[in-house]
C-alpha cells in the first residue's frame, strides 16, 4: 500500500467520526450527570461536522482508498447523509426520554456513534473484509444499546435474543462470503465482477454462497422467515433505540446489498433474484397480517418494519439501475416516516409511564390537535395513501416491478398494502374518535417538538414534489455502479 493507493481523504467523514467519538469518550469521564448537555451538544455537532465532510466529498468524483477497499461514491455519500440525519433524529427526539429513564449517558452517545461508523464503512466497503468489519461494528453497538437499561428485565432478554440471532446471521453471511472467495479466490468486489464475468470462478460453489449471502441479508434487514427477532427487540428496546434499529441501519442494509449482489454478483441476477422474490411475498404477508392482532404500538411497528423491507426487497430484485433507486428512495422515505413516528411515541411518553400501547393515542386531538395531525400524516405515509411521500416510494418501487414483467407481483403488493392500511387507520381513528384516557399535559423540549414537526411535515411536503429526491437518488445510483 502507497500512499496513493491509501488516498485517506476519501474517508475523511469517516475518519472525523471515529476521532470524535474518542474525543467524547475521554471528555465525558469528566462531565457530571447534570452537565450531560455537554456530551450530547458536542455529539450533534461532531454529526453536523461528519455531514459536511460527506457533502463535500459528495462534490469529488468518484475516489477509491485503502488499496480499493473502501470507495467514495454518491450512493455513499448520499446513504452517509441519510444515516446521519437518521442518528440526529434519534437523539434529538429521545434526550428527554432518555433523561427520564436513567439512560442519559456516555455510553448512548459513544455506542451510537460507534453505530453511525459502521453504517458509513458498510455504504462505502468495496471488500468484503471491510463489509464485515462495518457491519459488526454496527451491530455490536446495537446490542450494546438494547442493553442499556440493564436493570430492566426486557431490555436484557432483547438483548439476549438480538445478540444470539444476530449471531448466527452473522456467521451464515461471513459463511457464505468464505464460499464466494473460493469460487473467485478474491475478497474485492469488484474483481469479483470481473472474474464472474469471464468464466473464471467455480459457479455450483458461489450459487452456495449466494444463499448464505441472502439468508444474512435476510437476517439484518428482518425479512421472513428471518423476522423473528424484530417484534422482541422494538419491544424490549428503550423507544430510542427501537427508533435507531428501525431507522437509519435500513439504509445501510440497502448499501450493503448493493455493494454485494448489484455490484459484486449482478451476472447472478437470476439465482439471487427468485430468492428476494419469495422473501418479499412472505414479508409482504406475514408483516401486514400480522401487524392487525397487535396491540402495542412498538410491536406494530416491528411488523409494519417487515412489510416495508418486503417492499425494499422489490425493488433490489429488479436488478436494473431503475430498481435499485426505487429502493433506495424507499430506504430514506421509510427512515425519515419511522423516525417521525417513533418520535411521537416518545413525545407522549414520561418518567414511568411508556406510551406504547396503541390505547394510549385514545384522544389524542383532545390533548394536542396539532400532534394528533403530525401521527396522522405519520399513518397517512406508513399506509401509502396518495399526496404522502409514502405513496411516491411504494408506486416508484412497484412501476419498476412491472416494467421487469412481474406484474403479478406488483398487484399482490397492492393487495398487501390495503390489508396494511387496516392497522394505521386504526391509529387514526383511536387518536380522533376515542375519549382520552390520560389527559396529562405532553411534556417534551422545544427543540423535539420544532424537529419533530419538520420531520412530519416534511412526508407531505416531499410527496407533494417526489421528483426532487428520487432525481438525486437516481442520479447518485447512476454515477455509482460501476460496469461488471
Amino acid at each position: 500500500m502507497t500512499w496513493t493507493s491509501l488516498n485517506a481523504w476519501a474517508a475523511a467523514p469517516e475518519i472525523f467520526l471515529l476521532v470524535a467519538v474518542s474525543v467524547i469518550l475521554l471528555i465525558d469521564l469528566f462531565v457530571t450527570d447534570a452537565k450531560r448537555h455537554i456530551t450530547y451538544l458536542l455529539t450533534l455537532v461532531s454529526l453536523a461536522i461528519t455531514a459536511c465532510l460527506t457533502v463535500n466529498g459528495l462534490a469529488q468524483p468518484v475516489q477509491l482508498a485503502f488499496s480499493g477497499m473502501f470507495v467514495a461514491d454518491p450512493i455513499a455519500g448520499v446513504a452517509k447523509l441519510g444515516m446521519v440525519l437518521g442518528v440526529a433524529l434519534v437523539l434529538i427526539y429521545g434526550r428527554t426520554y432518555a433523561e427520564a429513564r436513567g439512560i442519559y449517558k456516555g455510553e448512548l452517545f459513544s455506542l451510537t456513534l460507534f453505530a453511525l461508523l459502521g453504517m458509513m464503512v458498510m455504504s462505502s466497503a468495496l471488500n468484503f473484509v471491510t463489509l464485515y468489519v462495518g457491519l459488526e461494528l454496527l451491530s455490536l453497538s446495537l446490542y450494546a444499546l438494547v442493553a442499556l437499561r440493564r436493570d430492566n428485565v426486557h431490555a436484557t432478554e432483547a438483548a439476549m435474543k438480538y445478540f444470539i440471532l444476530g449471531a448466527l446471521a452473522s456467521g451464515m453471511l461471513l459463511y457464505g462470503m468464505s464460499m464466494v472467495y473460493g469460487a473467485t479466490h478474491s475478497l474485492d468486489i469488484l474483481t469479483i465482477a470481473q472474474r464472474v464475468m469471464n468464466g473464471e470462478v467455480n459457479h455450483l460453489l458461489i450459487v452456495f454462497g449466494i444463499v448464505f449471502i441472502v439468508v444474512g441479508i435476510g437476517f439484518k434487514l428482518g425479512a421472513v422467515p428471518f423476522h423473528m427477532w424484530v417484534p422482541d427487540v422494538y419491544e424490549g428496546s428503550p423507544t430510542l433505540i427501537a427508533q435507531l434499529i428501525g431507522s437509519a441501519p435500513k439504509i445501510a442494509a440497502f448499501a450493503f446489498v448493493i455493494r454485494i449482489l448489484a455490484q459484486g454478483l449482478e451476472a447472478y441476477v437470476q439465482d439471487w433474484r427468485g430468492m428476494l422474490v419469495v422473501m418479499a411475498i412472505l414479508s409482504l404477508a406475514i408483516g401486514n397480517l400480522t401487524a392487525i392482532a397487535q396491540t402495542n404500538i412498538k410491536r406494530m411497528f416491528a411488523y409494519s418494519t417487515i412489510s416495508h423491507m418486503g417492499f425494499l426487497l422489490l425493488g433490489v430484485l429488479v436488478g436494473t439501475p431503475v430498481g435499485y433507486a426505487a429502493a433506495f428512495f424507499y430506504a430514506v422515505t421509510y427512515m425519515l416516516t419511522t423516525a417521525a413516528g417513533f418520535g411521537v411515541v416518545m413525545l407522549l411518553s414520561r418518567e414511568g409511564f411508556e406510551a406504547d400501547r396503541i390505547d394510549d393515542f385514545k384522544g389524542l386531538n383532545q390533548r394536542s390537535p396539532w400532534f394528533a395531525a403530525m401521527m396522522l400524516l405519520v399513518m397517512f405515509s406508513m399506509a401509502g395513501i396518495p399526496v404522502f411521500v409514502g405513496f411516491f416510494a411504494k408506486l416508484a418501487v412497484l412501476e419498476a416491478v412491472v416494467n421487469l414483467g412481474l406484474t403479478w407481483l406488483a398487484i399482490y403488493s397492492v393487495l398487501m398494502s390495503v390489508i396494511g392500511a387496516f392497522y394505521y387507520l386504526r391509529v387514526v381513528k383511536v387518536m380522533y374518535f376515542d375519549e382520552a384516557e390520560d389527559k396529562s399535559p405532553i411534556v417534551a423540549g422545544l427543540d423535539s417538538r420544532v424537529v419533530l414537526s419538520v420531520n412530519c411535515l416534511l412526508l407531505l411536503v416531499i410527496g407533494l414534489m417526489p421528483d426532487r429526491l428520487l432525481y438525486v437518488i437516481s442520479a447518485a445510483v447512476a454515477h455509482s455502479l460501476l460496469p461488471a
